[in-house]
């Protein structure tokens, strides 16, 4: 049973921030207790390792993102839509001065390719997305915004494909060449929809 005496999601939130600046095998446990004001003791009582909170952060990470799944429930038109949701990341990497990028493409890069139940935490997050901008683009299929001939599912996976291909391009971009980039990756997205 976890101690009552923190909040968990305010240890979420520290610990999300340090394995998000650090990665998971960057990020020592020493780390964790500066970052979250927890002892080792609490933090071993209350998560088991320093595998345990990496999950319990990246759970905290995928109530966060959920601001970008509302944005596609807002008004407007699905390129609209799409164009806001991906104009949103953009801003983000544009404004990203501590470089961390996408907690989930971090996590996807680092340790989903050698650990399953990190995988699947970074499956259900794309995989939310994913339906999220399907349902909308079958909303606009409906309503002959949209070319009903496409295939609703495989123009979401690439909307999702493009967030993650923006996160990482704007991490090897020139600084100066940065939003020039990213912003050419959003229109030629909207063109294929």
């Amino acid at each position: 049973m976890r101690p009552k005496e923190f909040e968990e999601d305010d240890i979420a939130e520290a610990a999300m921030k340090v394995f998000w600046q650090r990665g998971y095998a960057g990020t020592s446990i020493q780390d964790l207790v500066e970052g979250t004001g927890l002892g080792r003791g609490s933090l071993y009582n209350a998560f088991e390792s320093k595998y345990g909170l990496y999950e319990f952060a990246l759970k905290r990470y995928y109530e966060i993102t959920a601001s970008n799944i509302a944005i596609l429930s807002e008004d407007g038109t699905v390129r609209e839509l799409i164009r806001r949701l991906l104009m949103k990341i953009v801003s983000e990497e544009l404004n990203d001065t501590q470089n961390m990028g996408c907690m989930v493409a971090n996590a996807c890069l680092e340790m989903a390719r050698h650990d399953e139940g990190i995988a699947d935490l970074v499956a259900k997050n794309l995989s939310r997305m994913e339906r999220a901008i399907s349902s909308l683009i079958l909303r606009g299929q409906a309503n002959g915004e949209i070319d009903a001939t496409k295939n609703p599912e495989a123009l979401a996976r690439f909307i999702v494909s493009t967030i993650q291909g923006i996160r990482v391009v704007s991490k090897g971009s020139e600084k100066k060449y940065q939003s020039e980039r990213l912003v050419d990756i959003v229109d030629i997205a909207i063109s294929v929809i």
